[in-house]
């Protein structure tokens, strides 16, 4: 009995303690029609000296910086009494109150009407909130809970999913600011599939399809099914799941054409947008966000990088590891659908050709390295900027150049240690994804090194295809698997031109690639071709005519613009340098017993065998 009052007593001293220190949020929507809402932030217990208050300038899931602050207005401060408070706003995003009681609340203003995962959209259909998008926080207080209260009244039918938790009266909590940042909001009135999956350990949690789109229950329990198959490949890759908090995870899908699209991945959620009418007849198409998406709850959410943490929200971290982050989870999303059936081989082999294309035919992959390339997303990762760069000159996407690494590393342990990417993706789950160890690049090398019994592989490996720029030897390694890398076009000439642009009879260069014939002969974007070998051009197929008509070697004179200023130049053809990878048995080729079971056991569902 006294152990029990005992405890008792101390539930309630934590109540109390809990009650001074949460940090509360009210959301109402009086003008959702014109994309706005109303946010409330009460802020106990606040210690003497300078209140700083602010929004957030980076979002978890994005690597470069965002400008929040921007859509923020008629922001107010008060104290526990309802006087109106002094505010110093000292930057674009920054408020200052250097006046308060131990109590103050913060009124603002919020408009949203963008719908991809970075930003906040409202309208009369449904509230979409990123939350570093939404919510402003005061600074130095990021261990204290949240509970966010919505107030959707008139609102026919809305209701809330998160993965925040539940509490009552649509109020949601999170233990602190990490979390609550992590953590998007869809009010709708949605429409929903779930299903149950079983861990190793027997312990079952529940996967939940919450859609805001045209289509009817059937639909959505169809696509429900589909997402199962692919949710299996990619246990199998992985041997358990996650732990997700409160035993659940979240797929918020909105769909709609005149969304941003996007996707965006969360702990135990993510905030999958899509521009097509609706999801019927639109199933396979859009599967590929949701199985990249889905691989992060373990390979991001989890299996964590020790340069995203902890996250800062002031300005966005730099990264050296994205390349395996995001590109070892590009491969896999396509991957994997093909294992689960919902995609083709031909459809990964395109995925793959598209890869290896990008890594062996690009400057940017040729002069920088994978970790150069993941260090540039602070600028790349949907920044927005109205200069133009060089970055098709010095950037590889770090999703395209991770997966060209993930696929040569999988063909080599296949071929050489009798291994798997998977069983790397398992090694690293259990070193460093399960207990939540954030890693570093010698932590990947190590594993890798570990689990192949050979460091000196490992050691290579990284020199070489991570840290340095040279190229796996991709022939080779898809000929084991029966495909055959060659050149798409060869003998064919190749300008390098790139995707020009034609407009009212005006042909204009974008930018040229460091290498190409185009560069060499001194053309740059906003060049306006006038002329190519004698003839005049005023539309995009008769400079494919022209280019058609010659050789590699040939040399023709090209007349142009620049600035207004007619110039001339020579450019010598070169031979087209697209590649392609054919099975095969399309070549003419034999599919050897060795090469049908290395391409099967690379390609086929693992649910079985795992």
């Amino acid at each position: 009995m006294k152990k029990f009052l005992g405890t008792t007593l101390f539930s309630v001293l934590s109540l109390c303690v809990f009650a001074q220190k949460e940090i509360s949020y009210t959301v109402t929507f009086p003008n959702a029609i014109h994309h706005e809402a109303e946010i409330a932030m009460s802020i106990p217990n606040v210690p003497t000296g300078n209140l700083i208050v602010r929004m957030s300038r980076s979002s978890p899931g994005r690597y470069a910086t965002h400008e929040f602050g921007k859509n923020v207005y008629n922001l107010k401060a008060f104290d526990a009494n309802g006087k109106a408070l002094s505010i110093k706003q000292s930057a674009g995003d920054v408020y200052e109150i250097p006046s308060h009681s131990n109590q103050v609340k913060v009124t603002y203003t919020l408009f949203g009407n963008w719908i991809d995962g970075t930003y906040a959209g409202f309208d009369e259909t449904h509230a979409h909130m990123n939350i570093p998008a939404t919510f402003a926080f005061p600074v130095g207080m990021d261990d204290r809970p949240r509970l966010v209260k919505f107030d959707y009244t008139g609102k026919q039918q809305w209701k809330v999913a998160t993965q925040l938790k539940p509490l009552t009266n649509d109020t949601y909590f999170a233990p602190n600011l990490q979390y609550f940042m992590d953590s998007p909001i869809e009010i709708a009135d949605y429409k929903t599939a779930k299903w149950e999956v079983k861990n190793k350990d027997g312990k079952v949690q529940t996967i939940h399809l919450i859609t805001h789109s045209n289509d009817n229950q059937s639909t959505i329990d169809h696509y429900a099914e589909m997402l199962k198959k692919m949710v299996d490949e990619h246990f199998a890759v992985w041997g358990e799941f996650p732990t997700y908090d409160y035993g659940n995870y979240y797929f918020l899908d909105d769909v709609y054409p005149d969304n941003a699209g996007d996707g965006m991945e969360h702990r135990n959620s993510t905030s999958i947008v899509q521009r097509t009418p609706k999801i019927e007849g639109y199933e396979a198409n859009l599967l590929g966000t949701f199985s990249h998406e889905y691989f992060h709850s373990w390979n991001v959410e989890r299996l964590r990088p020790k340069t995203l943490e902890p996250f800062n929200f002031e300005h966005s971290n730099i990264s050296n590891e994205l390349w395996l982050a995001e590109g070892f989870t590009q491969y896999y999303g396509g991957l994997l659908l093909t294992r689960s059936g919902l995609k083709t081989v031909d459809n990964a082999v395109q995925a793959f050709n598209g890869m290896v294309n990008a890594v062996l035919n690009t400057p940017g992959a040729k002069n920088f390295s994978p970790v150069q390339a993941s260090r540039y997303a602070v600028f790349a990762d949907a920044g927005v900027a109205i200069d133009q760069t060089n970055a098709a000159n010095t950037f590889l996407s770090y999703y395209t150049y991770g997966a060209a690494t993930a696929l040569a590393l999988d063909l080599r342990l296949r071929a050489e240690f009798k291994l798997t990417l998977d069983d790397y993706m398992r090694a690293l789950w259990k070193a460093y994804g399960k207990p939540e160890i954030a890693y570093t690049i010698p932590d990947l090398e190590k594993t890798l090194g570990e689990l192949t019994k050979n460091q000196a592989f490992s050691k290579d490996f990284f020199s070489k295809y991570v840290y340095g720029t040279d190229k796996n030897d991709y022939a080779k390694l898809l000929l084991n698997a029966g495909f055959v890398l060659r050149k798409a076009s060869p003998d064919k000439a190749y300008a390098g031109f790139g995707r020009l642009n034609a407009v009212n009879g005006k042909v204009v260069l974008p930018q040229t690639l460091i290498g190409s014939p185009a560069y060499r002969a001194g053309l740059d974007v906003g060049n306006i071709i006038l002329t190519m070998d004698g003839k005049t051009i005023t539309d995009i197929s008769e400079i494919d005519a022209i280019t058609a008509a010659h050789q590699p070697g040939d040399t023709i004179s090209i007349t142009y613009l620049y600035r207004g200023e007619q110039k001339t130049t020579q450019l010598t053809f070169a031979e087209n340098p697209a590649l392609e990878i054919i099975a095969i048995e399309k070549t003419g080729g034999i599919l050897t017993p060795a090469m049908q079971q290395f391409r099967d056991h690379w390609l086929n569902s693992q649910v079985k065998s795992k």
